[in-house]
């Protein structure tokens, strides 16, 4: 049976392509999720996707996500920077969990990316635009070959 895996994205997220490409890259958050799963596929492995505006919502998806996913690639947004409800839900969910942030925080924004979500994941990767999720993804379906 193949590895499933839960992309999440939270709130905002799907306004990627408004943003400056010089920091963001070209596309948008549809463009990652079809990025996502064309990797999926040359993995041998499954994604879903799925872009939440609430808090409640992204917590809720993560409570449903045990026994139906192998994993979760998260990119909470603002949310992680100061969500504990949101830490406690993947820390409770007892799946693999990568963060992932598509900016490019060491070379053109201001500030550095601080999370609360951060110490109850497996990892965290950032700063490659949208290739930040592809990363995850690999790493996440290397680790379920494990």
């Amino acid at each position: 049976m193949k590895k499933k895996f839960l992309v999440i994205s939270g709130p905002n997220l799907n306004l990627l392509g408004k943003r400056k490409t010089s920091i963001y890259g070209q596309g948008s958050l549809n463009d990652i999720h079809e990025s996502l799963k064309k990797r999926a596929d040359e993995l041998d492995v499954a994604v879903e996707c799925e872009q939440y505006n609430s808090e409640g919502d992204i917590i809720d998806s993560l409570q449903r996500a045990p026994g139906l996913f192998d994993g979760v690639i998260i990119n909470a947004g603002a949310l992680a920077h100061y969500s504990y409800a949101l830490r406690s839900a993947i820390g409770a969910m007892l799946l693999p969990c990568i963060e992932v942030f598509i900016s490019n925080v060491y070379s053109r924004e201001e500030f550095r990316h601080h999370s609360v979500i951060a110490s109850v994941c497996i990892g965290v990767i950032g700063g490659f635009g949208k290739k930040s999720y592809l990363l995850a993804l690999d790493a996440l379906a290397n680790l379920a070959e494990v």
